[in-house]
């Protein structure tokens, strides 16, 4: 590669839920979820996700509107748009939405939209978001159908939703990545960028990385949160950071 050529560079977003989680245990204010953002953004991450629901298990929106004000990267929002989740968003105007299908009693998310049965919804809540200069983003698998409708809906992004290739990743390597490559690929050609996220992790993170194309970014909570019990969170996130920097 020459020195002219451009590197694409994936961002990595941390999401901070898991430190809601812990904090609400207890009860109080510790650890500190907007004093953890700043320093994560210190550690090098790129943006921060926070996904509120509504029973706020971990995340309020007391927290969104906190965090709004202190982060100085990219703030992406996750959620299922109800008409809470809308007026917040429009409050607060992260500089990312990213769309959930999830019902209200699901634990963590398990599926991508359907984009062709849920195409009015999303069409009118995105035309919303992006009248608010908010970028939106749908949490979606890999079909080519879906993609394509995700397309119609008027999207600037979409998520890839990982888990499948997390699993995968396990039995067969990076070879897991070859939908998840297709559908980037399928993506980008009809003018959407490309985030992705679910399970990826510190041992499949960087397979995935080189083998799917125009990858703007990954959010990572979970996985993330836990190594830094272990490793200290300024090593755990030049760690995944490491896992981003493409041969």
């Amino acid at each position: 590669m020459s020195d002219k050529a451009k590197v694409h560079t994936t961002k990595l977003s941390v999401n901070v839920n898991k430190i809601a989680t812990l904090r609400n245990a207890r009860g109080g204010l510790i650890p500190d979820v907007l004093l953890s953002a700043k320093r994560i953004e210190a550690f090098g991450a790129q943006g921060i996700t926070v996904h509120p629901r509504p029973d706020a298990r971990h995340i309020t929106y007391e927290d969104v509107r906190g965090l709004k004000g202190i982060v100085k990267t990219e703030f992406n929002i996750e959620g299922y748009p109800n008409d809470a989740f809308i007026d917040l968003l429009l409050e607060v105007r992260p500089e990312q939405v990213t769309l959930v299908p999830d019902p209200e009693d699901i634990l963590t998310s398990n599926a991508g939209w359907d984009a062709i049965e849920n195409q009015q919804l999303l069409k009118e809540v995105i035309a919303r978001f992006k009248e608010a200069g908010i970028r939106t983003s749908i949490f979606i698998d890999t079909n080519e159908g879906q993609i394509k409708a995700a397309a119609n809906t008027g999207t600037d992004r979409i998520e890839l939703y990982t888990e499948d290739y997390a699993v995968n990743h396990k039995k067969i390597g990076a070879d897991a990545a070859i939908p998840y490559a297709r559908a980037a690929n399928l993506a980008h050609s009809l003018g959407l960028e490309v985030n992705a996220g679910h399970d990826l992790d510190l041992s499949n993170l960087k397979d995935f990385a080189q083998n799917v194309p125009h990858l703007d970014e990954v959010s990572i909570g979970h996985a993330l949160i836990s190594d830094a019990l272990y490793l200290g969170m300024s090593n755990t996130v030049a760690m995944y950071l490491a896992c981003l920097q493409v041969d």
